[in-house]
């Protein structure tokens, strides 16, 4: 399957991006389609890309058409919990009519394999920690019930059409490419470690942190963090699953282990040398105490293991694109 085309929605996004530079190192040719709402166009380094929205599904069945691709990661969509509580609209016309339009154009054109970016916030609160893939999904917000709809979808066109799927429900991404190429540029910026390492450089306001009363061990939400180089690795060890005729599945992809924030406050501290300003606030409603992965399915499955989620090394491939120095990112 060297150099086989895999079409990447959403590959100039944050996430989609290190999928691409991991496809292109593991022998593929990434082929992205975005419509740059929130992507950045140069970001897209591996390969070819198109300008275009995935709800236009005549023109993404001509994409896939014209490089003869077999095999979709699916990652464009909106992915902002509180946008979607203010503007559910957005949602459900982007992550489901997306959805169905590039369903639509993968049974036009004959697609094998899909690999979709699903969430864990399609679990919602969940019964019990860690979480496995059996736990029930009961999303409490547009974005999360959004993810679940589309995995019902990619099931619901599986079964009609043949198309194999992996459904893969990540934990908190973050961090950095570790060798400088790709980064988090998201705007507005929503995400706990990038708004922790920006205020520390003193390039943003003070740090909020929502709640200080959960039955953690410090009082604050804890999370599962896992780096996005190893989450774009997962995405190809789905991959390569299916081309060797593993059976579609729905895996978890995190770490493993939890953070509160005031512990990735410290580890910034740690690794920086640079204290985050912070205050206290009231809880936001709908906010888990405790969201953790158990990974051990993925680590059965796919062998997939995460090699650079320590919180410390998380941070330091970060940083520097936040504001502090290659010397402090460094100074662990």
């Amino acid at each position: 399957m060297a150099d086989a085309p895999i079409l990447v929605t959403g590959g100039a996004g944050f996430i989609g991006s290190h999928a691409c530079k991991a496809l292109s190192l593991a022998g593929f040719l990434p082929v992205v389609i975005d419509n740059l709402c929130t992507g950045h166009g140069d970001s897209v380094k591996w390969g070819p890309f198109y300008e275009l929205d995935v709800r236009n599904s005549l023109a993404v069945a001509d994409v896939i058409s014209r490089h003869d691709i077999r095999h979709v990661m699916h990652f464009a969509a909106s992915a902002y919990v509180g946008e979607s509580v203010r503007n559910p609209g957005k949602y459900y016309q982007n992550n489901i009519g997306g959805m169905q339009a590039l369903l639509d154009a993968c049974v036009t054109a004959k697609v094998e394999n899909l690999i979709f970016s699903s969430s864990c916030a399609t679990y919602g609160i969940p019964e019990s920690q860690p979480i496995r893939e059996d736990s029930p999904q009961n999303p409490i917000n547009p974005y999360g019930r959004t993810k679940l709809i589309g995995e019902q979808m990619i099931r619901d066109y599986a079964h009609a059409y043949g198309i194999k799927y992996a459904t893969l429900r990540y934990f908190n991404a973050c961090g950095a490419d570790p060798d400088g190429e790709l980064a988090e540029r998201h705007d507005p910026e929503t995400h706990l470690l990038p708004l922790a390492m920006l205020a520390a450089a003193g390039l943003h306001d003070e740090l909020q942190i929502f709640g200080t009363d959960y039955a953690t061990q410090d009082g604050t939400c804890v999370r599962d963090y896992i780096h996005v180089d190893d989450l774009a690795h997962g995405h190809v060890a789905a991959l390569q699953h299916l081309l060797d005729g593993g059976a579609s599945l729905a895996l978890n992809l995190g770490s493993g282990k939890g953070h509160s924030v005031l512990q990735v406050l410290e580890e910034i501290e740690n690794v920086t040398g640079r204290k985050v300003p912070a205050r206290f606030a009231a809880r936001r409603p709908g906010d888990p105490p405790v969201l953790t992965a158990d990974p051990s399915l993925a680590a059965e499955v796919l062998g997939f293991h995460t090699l650079h989620s320590s919180m410390a090394q998380i941070i330091r491939d970060a940083a520097p694109f936040f504001g502090l120095s290659k010397k402090e990112a460094q100074n662990a």
